[in-house]
């Protein structure tokens, strides 16, 4: 490694921790700096055709499998982590000499996918359920890999500007939860070679038991995929007369993401899930018109008492928005400055190089005059409509990519639902008043809200990815050029995995995925623009609830999101929030106890991932010709379910609590 830049207190001749320094995750005093662990004034083996090639790979294998999970059960999994331990589980088998700088770019490229995907799925499976009822509306992999792409473009070059200010202005002052568990399976690799030669074998055999547990049920139907008590002569008579139903997915993938979650959260999502399907549906069904009281309690759910759900998400989006103001004013001012001092101003030193301000407003322009050309030609044939959408979706898409950093940096969890719920609603008020209604303006409105859901939604992921490289010191301009590459990649395939899961399972019907918030997407717009009543008192209703959470205290987007995802989905989120609280305690010995909840959450990755990806696997069995058996209302089948899944509860419990203290 030959000296790069030199500078009176980097001594390039310095040797490399093994660790995070102490002051990694702290404030810093006003004389003190932060050294990183590859240092600032030497070159990294960082981009490699083994590290962009492993980084490509793997930004195709978990788009595929996060966008199958995120259509099941509405929840994307963060992909950075498992990434991340393959990566260095890959480089110890292939000893490869000095990692990380590569294993930082290898966990960059591949978590394009977690991102991409939650744009994607999120908004545009919204054409093929709306095609359902208006079959004029035609759906193409075209508009599907375009928006994507050109959405998670635009995210990447609105963000970079504002990357000093987030990952190193406000050091220490955000938790950046999703970046301190990665960025700790990175350094594991960067000493002792069996702790992380361990931790992959954790997780390989992790994603074995959970994918082979969940393509048994899926494909071959053994037992129940949902435990409900609609299926017993009891459960049934109360879920007439009293319009009260419980149910609970036995996947283990939903079962992981629980634990990862915790159990705050996870029971306030599964509070705002029971407060809609046993007080709302209940009263509904009581006291509504003779039609609702003669619905299901499922018809009732989906067809009033989520639409409040909604209303609540929307909500909570202008409520972070409005408590984020000074970050953005901030994070503005600071890109101004950048610009206009870019000319005179020396070289950084490797560690803070960002792509030139001057490339970055070259590239923007180019991107947003793709996108308006994509909405053109692709999408609205009149000019000035397709130039209002372009207006709508550049003003939206910068003005909450701070919003998006903003919500990961200190929750790890990015509302960009909520956010793109506000923008449909915003963008298709806009679009009728203009004259672009009926199927045409769905079309609009959806693949809109395509480009912006991935553009925030990358703009969240982004700021992990190059938090992750300032804690450990690889280069910003390196993470920020091959992001592109990624996101291109990952379009293509979240594109193509639609359009088979379409074919497959499709997104509507009763052994439909459920693609939660496409239909939530489908609900809000298709009144809008077919001259139909919208439900705006359900809406207000919830607008005030989210008002009224806020105010007590209580997370509103969590409690608003389990207000529209199923109960049978938030179920399991409690039930491995509360594996995750038990493992937290199962020790007097602090240290042991981290020990076993760090464990609890590499195994709890290994059965998303594996579930995911088995989940694909499933998708391609039944594409095939095999029939899955439809037996989720027999006795017999319920009862295996219930022992199935408390199997795998088990297996997470008792493996979590091997582990031992460091």
């Amino acid at each position: 490694m030959k000296p790069n830049y030199k500078t009176p207190d980097l001594d390039p001749a310095e040797v490399d921790p093994v660790d995070l320094p102490e002051n990694a995750f702290t404030e810093l005093a006003a004389d003190e700096t932060y050294r990183p662990v590859m240092h600032p004034a030497r070159d990294y083996a960082e981009v490699t055709p083994y590290s962009v090639g492993v980084g490509l790979l793997l930004a195709v294998v978990f788009s595929a499998a996060a966008a199958y999970l995120g259509l099941k059960v509405g929840q994307v999994f963060e992909a950075a982590i498992p990434i991340a331990i393959i990566a260095v589980g890959l480089s110890n088998a292939l000893k490869k000499d000095s990692p990380l700088g590569q294993n930082v770019i290898i966990q960059s490229i591949g978590a394009c996918s977690g991102v991409i995907v939650a744009g994607a799925i999120f908004t545009l499976p919204a054409l093929y359920i709306l095609q359902t009822t208006h079959p004029e509306i035609v759906v193409n992999f075209f508009q599907i890999f375009l928006s994507s792409l050109l959405g998670g473009v635009l995210g990447i070059l609105f963000f970079i500007p504002f990357r000093k200010y987030f990952v190193k202005d406000m050091h220490g002052k955000y938790p950046f939860p999703e970046a301190t568990a990665t960025t700790q399976v990175l350094v594991s690799g960067n000493g002792s070679k069996s702790s992380s030669g361990g931790q992959a074998a954790t997780l390989v055999i992790a994603s074995l038991v959970g994918g082979i547990y969940d393509y048994i049920v899926a494909t071959f139907g053994w037992w129940s995929e949902t435990v409900t008590t609609t299926a017993y002569s009891w459960g049934q008579t109360l879920a007439d007369k009293a319009k009260f139903v419980f149910s609970c997915n036995t996947g283990a993938a939903v079962l992981g993401l629980g634990y990862i979650v915790g159990l705050k959260y996870a029971f306030v999502i599964f509070a705002g899930s029971i407060f809609v399907w046993w007080f709302i549906v209940p009263l509904m069904g009581a006291y509504g018109a003779p039609e609702i009281a003669a619905m299901s309690p499922d018809g009732i759910y989906r067809e009033y008492a989520r639409l409040i759900g909604i209303g609540g998400i929307a909500m909570a989006g202008i409520i972070g928005i409005i408590k984020s103001w000074p970050i953005i004013a901030q994070a503005v001012g600071l890109a101004s400055r950048e610009l206009r001092g870019a000319s005179g101003k020396k070289a950084e030193v490797r560690w803070q190089s960002d792509i030139s301000m001057k490339y970055i407003s070259y590239f923007i322009f180019l991107a947003l005059a793709a996108v308006l050309l994509f909405f053109y030609f692709g999408v609205i044939d009149t000019f000035w409509q397709a130039l209002v959408a372009w207006i709508v979706v550049t003003v939206i898409a910068f003005l909450f990519t701070t919003v998006a950093a903003n919500a990961i940096a200190i929750v790890g969890s990015n509302p960009v639902s909520g956010m793109t719920l506000m923008t449909l609603i915003i963008a298709s008020g806009i679009f009728v008043a203009i004259g672009l209604s009926g199927t045409s303006g769905i079309v609009a409105s959806m693949v809109l809200g395509g480009v912006v859901c991935t553009a925030l939604s990358m703009a969240g992921g982004f700021v992990t990815d190059l938090k992750i490289g300032y804690w450990l010191g690889s280069t910003p301009r390196k993470q920020e050029s091959w992001k592109f590459l990624g996101t291109l990649v990952s379009a293509a395939t979240v594109g193509a995995v639609i359009m088979l899961l379409n074919d497959v399972y499709g997104f509507t019907g009763d052994n439909a995925l459920a693609a939660p918030q496409a239909n939530a997407m489908a609900k809000v717009i298709e009144p809008m623009m077919m001259g139909g009543s919208t439900p705006w008192i359900l809406y207000i209703v919830g607008a005030i609830l989210a008002v009224l959470l806020n105010w007590l205290g209580v997370p509103a987007l969590a409690f608003c999101l389990g207000m529209f995802l199923p109960l049978s989905l938030n179920t399991p989120m409690l039930v491995g929030g509360l594996v995750s609280w038990f493992v937290g305690r199962s020790s007097k010995d602090e240290k042991v106890c981290k020990a076993r909840m760090d464990r609890g959450t590499l195994i709890s990755s290994g059965l998303i991932a594996g579930g995911a990806l088995f989940g694909v696997f499933a998708a391609l069995t039944i594409m095939c010709g095999w029939q899955v058996p439809d037996n989720g209302g027999e006795f017999l089948p319920q009862v295996l379910g219930l022992v199935a899944y408390a199997a795998i509860i088990a297996y997470l419990y008792v493996s979590s609590c091997r582990a031992k203290k460091s």
